[in-house]
């Protein structure tokens, strides 16, 4: 039997259907309120409110639940590649052999990019932040492929076409950055070793890819490969619901991605940790500077919008990290700080009361400094991590045989009707 809530105004009862999703969620479906009532929905920030129905990802925050395509992300970080999570994405299954041979041999014909590409990085500014040059550079595609076509082998080339390019992209200004000379993608490489080498490698000091290091960045990229609609996964799906392409719709999510209220934590972690360790290593003082209100001083890393609990990421990177430092002999007093202050925190009532939580940035960031990766990166490897799931959002969303642009209401309150004045008259 279908369920509805009934809304009752002035007398009036209308009846709005629940939607009710695989995991058990349940919705009420407003999608006639405004013609049936004259009425919207007020809900700041969509705290409360669902944009979309999504196959993807299901998180369940009470319960510190994630998963890719219903497999749970503990499984993809211990036995899955990040190729075939990507694969998973936005493919909506895991890929067979002959599959993930294919998928390898087009990642690797179009990780190269386009010799002029070269001549946009170096024009930009050298004080440029790196995020600003990716979603700059990633629209700039579009000129390089114009091409884009609406069979499902020519988005999918298009799709694959990005994962290739964007991570050459990074490693690329990364170079540039320094003034060294860039190294190309490798084919007897995986994905992330390639990556690693394209950053680290020199004509002088031949890189060693070390099997944690490359674990290391697997997982971490795994982690973060989709998150539900996240404040850059609902700008992709936003800005793609006008039909852009594809291109100008990732863009979208590395500009919304750039703030240290979302893929900025993890360098405002390290930040963060830093200022401890300058000012003395005082954890607990850190802690009930943290909890004054009054206090312009907070611990980024702790909490969570949807998590109620321990984020699941979290336990998972931890043990990356605690791994990755003891395996390459990393003694890291921010490392030491980062557990003091998760130990204290994890016993304080206020943190306990109030939901405080370590969250994936918390120990992210130590993982990518162990690894080479300097702070104004982080953000840029986030976004090479988190691009499976904005392609397959992206995808999702143009498949929708029910889509709409996005068109979000509001409630007026500035001034009623009022005359012009004339210059002379003000």
């Amino acid at each position: 039997m279908d369920e509805f809530v009934t809304l009752i105004y002035n007398g009036k009862e209308m009846l709005l259907p629940v939607v009710t999703g695989s995991e058990g969620e349940k919705a009420i479906d407003i999608a006639r309120l405004r013609a049936e009532t004259g009425f919207i929905t007020l809900d700041p920030g969509y705290v409360n409110t669902g944009s979309c129905l999504s196959a993807i990802t299901f998180m369940d925050g009470e319960k510190g639940i994630l998963r890719y395509r219903g497999i749970p992300v503990e499984q993809l970080a211990e036995h899955s590649t990040f190729k075939e999570t990507a694969y998973l994405l936005i493919n909506g299954r895991l890929p067979n052999r002959t599959e993930l041979t294919q998928f390898s041999i087009n990642l690797n014909d179009n990780s190269l990019v386009h010799t002029d590409l070269k001549v946009f990085f170096q024009n930009f500014p050298r004080a440029s932040h790196p995020m600003g040059i990716l979603s700059a550079m990633v629209n700039a595609l579009r000129s390089f492929y114009p091409s884009l076509g609406t069979s499902e082998e020519e988005i999918n080339i298009t799709m694959t076409r990005l994962l290739a390019k964007v991570r050459t992209m990074a490693a690329m200004s990364y170079k540039i950055s320094r003034g060294h000379e860039l190294v190309l993608p490798r084919p007897d490489l995986t994905y992330c070793e390639n990556f690693l080498n394209m950053m680290f490698d020199t004509p002088v000091k031949p890189y060693e890819i070390k099997k944690e290091v490359v674990r290391a960045l697997r997982v971490f990229w795994i982690l973060h490969a989709d998150h539900e609609q996240n404040c850059s996964t609902s700008s992709v799906r936003m800005v793609g619901s006008a039909r852009v392409n594809l291109y100008a719709a990732i863009s979208a999510g590395i500009a919304a991605l750039w703030g240290p209220l979302h893929g900025g934590a993890n360098q405002a972690v390290i930040e963060m940790l830093t200022d401890v360790h300058t000012s003395g290593g005082n954890c607990r003082k850190a802690v009930e500077r943290a909890k004054d209100k009054n206090d312009p001083f907070r611990l980024p890393g702790f909490g969570h919008r949807v998590y109620k609990t321990y984020d699941p990421r979290a336990k998972i990177i931890k043990k990356i990290c605690d791994e990755l430092l003891e395996s390459m002999q990393i003694s890291d007093p921010l490392l030491d700080i980062a557990r003091e202050l998760e130990e204290i925190a994890l016993k304080d009532p206020y943190f306990i009361d109030h939901n405080l939580y370590p969250n994936v940035d918390f120990y992210s960031g130590i993982v990518l400094r162990a690894i080479g990766i300097p702070t104004n990166m982080f953000t840029v490897m986030f976004a090479l991590g988190r691009l499976p799931g904005w392609i397959a959002q992206w995808k999702e969303s143009t498949d929708d045989p029910h889509w709409k642009i996005s068109r979000p209401r509001q409630i007026y309150t500035g001034n009623q009707q009022c005359d012009y004045i004339p210059l002379h008259a003000r």
